[in-house]
């Protein structure tokens, strides 16, 4: 094996040199001059060994081959995959910039045309920010700290750039307090992240005061309240217990009272100012709680005006309808939460609780209704009135095209969440006041919406009828070639129509169902009623007037209100003096559905047949 590896060191390799090199240095194996020199036994046997020891080499060297051949083939599917990561990741930067490109131009369109754009620009632009989130979020379970880097780079220009921090801060807190001592988990933490933050983050400075505040909110205060809480009961428990043992004994005068003054006197410095220390901190969590909603939807609250001005817009717009300053586009959002509702509720609860133990009985009235009116402020003005106010500034002007009605989504959740928490609020008869007149403000923003909403509906559907509605629909050019059916028109108002009714059961219950069905029912019948009177109709015209009449009907019937089917069957039969023949025009005003009208109404409707005008008609109908 020696001379084996020595003779393949030599380049280049030939055969036959490699042979005689083999032969030199072999003994016995010398030239055939010499009988002594040469020996063919030795010479043989030294070939075969040495064939042996090529074979063994070859296996050797085979097996080296096919490691260093399956290691390059792994290399080579590990290199392929992080190229393909790679092209991925450079995918995702591409499309972002793309979609947050298309993101800035589509705010500067106008949502009458281009609304189906937008919406998709919108819906896309939703799907990439959560993609390159669930990416950060998984690339910091991985702890890849470039990777973390290069999405939150391009989550950067997102509004879903705040989400990303939090998730970071969430994780980041992950198995961090794991010693008995909190506050040296919460120092190491923040030294911890204050290493990585700036190698992820272009503002670890706020990152990182974020996650301070998050840990001094969040842990330290949950921690905090603990263990007051704790030894505020067991404090609470040993006085009760040694002031009972205490009554046994003969005190000489009331034991009761006595032992009381005692006791208060123990903690009289710490309550002189309870109540200012109480709504201080009411109000502080009430903030913290709205801020953190209204920060999870990326919302900058606006402020409401109030005042003169405000109101005599509000006046104005009530009745001309006028679009009097910006209409806000709440993209669907109703800024209404059960869960903000729950937590301030629960915070109160908790407030009324510390008051009734820790106010003087001649100041607990008082003291309580200060706690009501920070629930007021917060639950009642600053989060429900500022989503109805900010339902009404959405609800698009009644010539609006293409609008999207999302006040009726304010409405069910006000009556499906909200309305049974707030009649739980405690029963102080102030409060109660106070609970009817801010709940009777309310219910008049309510009832403006509606009316408003209800004005937009009509507005979309006199827009589909003068997109829709041709005049040779009702006076065709080829009276002989005309298919009896009802128009494009009325089957695209028929299904707006229905879609809102829908939308109206689904947003109300009881008896506001009806009264709202009843007055979009009396508006849509108006709205047909003028709009039919705008035509001149031929005999076949006026067959496909009361075609479109009958499916208008058929709608109505959806609403479920006996006197908006009335008033369509009513206009069912004034459409048939549209067709009847002349003879026949006096037996059928004087029918039961019509003989009650007014003589006016039937005379208007006669009028609009295209042979009005011959002697013939208007001698038979007078």
């Amino acid at each position: 094996a020696h001379f084996s590896v020595e003779l393949f060191q030599l380049e280049p390799f030939v055969a036959d040199e490699y042979i005689e090199r083999l032969v030199w240095r072999t003994p016995g194996g010398g030239s055939r001059g010499g009988p002594e020199a040469f020996d063919p036994k030795r010479l043989l046997e030294e070939f075969v060994n040495h064939i042996q020891e090529l074979q063994i080499m070859d296996e050797r060297i085979q097996r080296k081959v096919e490691k260093l051949e399956q290691q390059c083939q792994k290399e080579a599917k590990e290199f392929a995959k992080k190229v393909q990561e790679l092209q991925k990741s450079n995918q995702i930067k591409e499309a972002a910039d793309i979609i947050q490109k298309l993101h800035l131009i589509a705010q500067e369109l106008p949502f009458d045309r281009f609304s189906e754009v937008k919406s998709k620009i919108a819906s896309k632009y939703h799907d990439l920010e959560c993609q390159l989130i669930q990416e950060f979020t998984s690339a910091q379970r991985r702890g890849e700290i470039s990777r973390m880097r290069e999405v939150a780079a391009v989550l950067l220009h997102f509004k879903g750039y705040s989400h990303c921090v939090d998730v970071y801060i969430k994780q980041c807190q992950e198995g961090a307090y794991l010693r008995n001592d909190i506050f040296e988990d919460a120092a190491i933490l923040c030294q911890r992240v204050n290493k990585q933050v700036g190698d992820i983050f272009s503002n670890p400075e706020t990152v990182l005061a974020k996650l301070i505040q998050n840990v001094f909110e969040i842990k330290l205060q949950s921690f905090v309240k603990e263990q007051l809480e704790e030894c505020r009961k067991s404090d609470a428990e040993q006085t009760t217990n040694l002031s009972s043992k205490l009554m046994e004994f003969n005190l000489g005068t009331d034991k009761q009272t006595f032992l009381s003054k005692l006791i208060k006197s123990i903690f009289i410095s710490y309550l002189e100012n309870y109540i200012e220390v109480e709504t201080g901190y009411l109000k502080s969590r009430s903030a913290m709680i709205l801020q953190r909603y209204y920060d999870s939807k990326n919302h900058q609250k606006r402020s409401i005006g109030t005042g003169g001005i405000q109101d005599l817009k509000e006046r104005i717009r009530q009745r001309t309808n006028l679009p009097l300053g910006p209409s806000i586009d709440t993209h669907g959002e109703t800024f209404l939460s059960q869960e903000v509702v729950v937590n301030l509720l629960q915070e109160t609860k908790q407030a009324f609780e510390r008051c009734h133990r820790l106010s003087d009985p001649s100041d607990l009235p008082r003291n309580a209704f200060r706690i009501f009116t920070i629930l007021v402020e917060f639950l009642c003005i600053e989060h429900i009135d500022y989503a109805l106010e900010t339902g009404l500034a959405g609800i698009p002007s009644s010539d609006s095209r293409n609008a999207n009605l999302y006040f009726l989504d304010v409405v069910q959740q006000f009556n499906d969440h909200l309305m049974p928490l707030i009649s739980s609020s405690p029963k102080l008869s102030e409060c109660l006041q106070k609970k009817k007149e801010i709940i009777e403000q309310m219910e008049m923003k309510l009832d403006t919406g509606i009316d408003r909403t209800l004005n937009c509906m009509i507005g979309q559907m006199k827009h589909i009828l003068a997109a829709e509605q041709k005049k040779t629909d009702f006076k065709p050019e080829d009276e002989n070639n005309v298919l009896i059916q009802y128009t494009n028109a009325c089957v695209k108002v028929c299904a707006y129509v229905r879609k809102q009714v829908e939308k109206i059961k689904n947003s109300m219950d009881g008896k506001n169902v009806d009264t709202v069905l009843m007055e979009l029912g009396v508006r849509f019948h108006r709205l047909i009623y003028e709009h039919l009177q705008q035509y001149s109709y031929s005999c076949m015209g006026g067959m496909l007037a009361i075609c479109d009449v009958a499916e208008y009907r058929k709608c109505a019937k959806d609403f479920k209100i006996p006197m908006v089917l009335h008033l369509f069957d009513t206009l069912h039969a004034l459409c048939n003096l549209l067709v009847v023949a002349p003879d026949n025009l006096k037996q059928v005003c004087s029918g039961e559905q019509l003989a009650n009208l007014d003589k006016n109404i039937l005379h208007s409707f006669v009028q609009l047949r295209a042979d009005y005008r011959s002697a013939r008609l208007a001698r038979h109908f007078s």
